[in-house]
């Protein structure tokens, strides 16, 4: 785990848990769901709306839609949920692109949040090809301070994958990290955290950028 990051996940999914009783926003309702699942939460849910999506058009219908959000056990009523699609159906024609619902999903970040994470993301990605993968790791990453390869539980290679695992979507564990993948991800951390300042300090202190 990442310093930081798991309690920061914990301190999120409680105040996401807290703040659904307070919101009536549909689309923040859904979000809030996701999010107190923790940080990969709402990269769960893109998981389930793929694995529905038989002819790979990248869209879904309301039916489809309702579906997934069922498979995911997000507690939602037609209403909510039809006022929720009909936000995203911007154009009317009875189907929205998932990978704008994603964005949408996702938490807000200034840019200055985007900058830092980025940072992090090209401090990582150390062959430059947008993914991080173990190979990339090897050079940034020392699995040596790691307590279970200490006590000879996990390799070198093991103590990588369960790096990566923290920022791959929960059900699709590939072993390989996307920009995407880790934008969610920190964005899911980002809502816990009040103040641009305090984000990036975190984050410069985590990958010492």
């Amino acid at each position: 785990q990442m310093p930081g990051t798991a309690r920061h996940d914990r301190e999120m999914a409680i105040q996401a848990k807290r703040n659904l009783s307070k919101t009536t926003d549909p689309v923040e309702r859904l979000r809030l769901q996701c999010l107190a699942r923790g940080s990969a939460g709402i990269k769960g849910l893109s998981r389930v709306f793929r694995i529905m999506d038989d002819d790979n058009s990248r869209t879904l219908d309301f039916k489809e839609f309702v579906k997934g959000l069922n498979d995911y056990a997000v507690m939602i009523d037609k209403e909510e949920a039809q006022e929720i699609f009909r936000i995203f159906d911007k154009d009317g024609s009875g189907t929205i692109d998932f990978d704008e619902f994603l964005v949408t999903l996702r938490p807000p970040m200034s840019n200055a949040r985007k900058e830092i994470i980025m940072q992090a993301f090209r401090k990582l990605d150390k062959t430059g090809d947008g993914v991080i993968t173990i190979e990339d790791l090897r050079g940034v990453y020392n699995a040596k301070h790691h307590p279970k390869y200490q006590n000879g539980d996990w390799t070198e290679d093991q103590v990588f994958r369960a790096f990566l695992d923290n920022f791959d979507s929960p059900y699709d564990k590939d072993g390989k990290v996307t920009t995407e993948e880790f934008m969610n991800y920190y964005a899911g951390v980002s809502a816990s955290i009040d103040t641009d300042v305090y984000f990036i300090v975190m984050m410069k202190n985590a990958w010492k950028l």
